[in-house]
């Protein structure tokens, strides 16, 4: 499988990362306050080397941001674009858009501004934060299955829903198939933080799944926000600097030469509280 060409300074930059490795510890960068970064590697069936880069967030310590551009200017960025711009520690893809290139696939509201005011009944995995009621927790993500998911999510401004990988307990609702892309995911742990994923090595969904339940996670509940070449990560920090993007996608791109990040309409992002 050929590999995605890397600039000179980003292979320095990872080689000073350590690398979890089954039965090791994870060993966590902390990049900001609230916020880390780890590289977790699994070895493949063929012994390659696929690589997840996880930033973890504490939202009791950090921001978490969803940035729209039809609430901004309707002009489409880089998630290394959204975090020059707006000053964010890091950015993901938010998930998939439509053919307008700026609503997502599944409903998203930020306080009034309503990105897409529809309900996709096949997605069926919902993250909010900010919320409007004291005491509820900072951040959430739901199974809409599950009954009263939609009141609970009352109780926030922010609501994107998007295509579920994980549902509640660690439970992977993928069957097994042919079809696998690179990965972008987000997805939240037993203790409430908030996981932002990014794999280029293509995966089914279904083994994704099952790799990253057999990480040391703690990994509860999770949704694909993007695959393909477009699925893409940036962290913008003093101790780490990377523009992650994905490349391969069965019945898309079935190449492994996609070397840029694309331009996407919406990212959730990460700022230190302390900004």
């Amino acid at each position: 499988m050929k590999k995605p060409v890397l600039s000179i300074a980003l292979l320095l930059l990872a080689s000073s990362f350590a690398s979890y490795v089954a039965g090791d510890e994870v060993e966590w960068t902390a990049v900001a306050d609230g916020v880390e970064y780890a590289i977790l590697a699994h070895r493949t069936a063929t012994g390659e080397r696929a690589e997840f880069h996880v930033v973890r967030i504490d939202p009791r310590l950090a921001e978490i941001e969803l940035l729209a551009a039809s609430a901004i200017d309707k002009r489409r960025r880089t998630a290394s674009r959204w975090c020059k711009e707006f000053g964010l520690v890091a950015a993901i893809n938010a998930g998939m858009y439509q053919q307008d290139y700026l609503s997502n696939v599944g409903y998203m509201r930020i306080g009034k501004h309503k990105n897409n005011p529809y309900w996709h009944k096949k997605h069926l995995a919902a993250l909010a934060f900010k919320p409007l009621v004291k005491g509820a927790k900072p951040v959430v993500m739901v199974d809409l299955d599950v009954s009263g998911s939609k009141e609970i999510l009352k109780r926030y401004d922010v609501v994107i829903q998007n295509l579920r990988l994980i549902k509640g307990n660690g439970r992977n609702v993928w069957s097994k198939q042919k079809r696998k892309w690179s990965e972008a995911a987000v997805a939240m742990d037993k203790q409430g933080r908030v996981l932002f994923i990014f794999c280029w090595y293509p995966f089914t969904m279904w083994e994704f799944n099952r790799i990253l339940l057999g990480f040391p996670l703690g990994v509860v509940r999770a949704m694909h926000v993007e695959g393909g070449p477009e699925a893409s990560l940036s962290v913008h920090s003093d101790k780490v600097y990377i523009d992650l993007y994905g490349s391969y996608e069965t019945d898309c791109c079935e190449t492994y030469d996609n070397h840029r990040q694309f331009p996407i309409p919406n990212v959730l992002g990460v700022k230190s509280r302390k900004d």
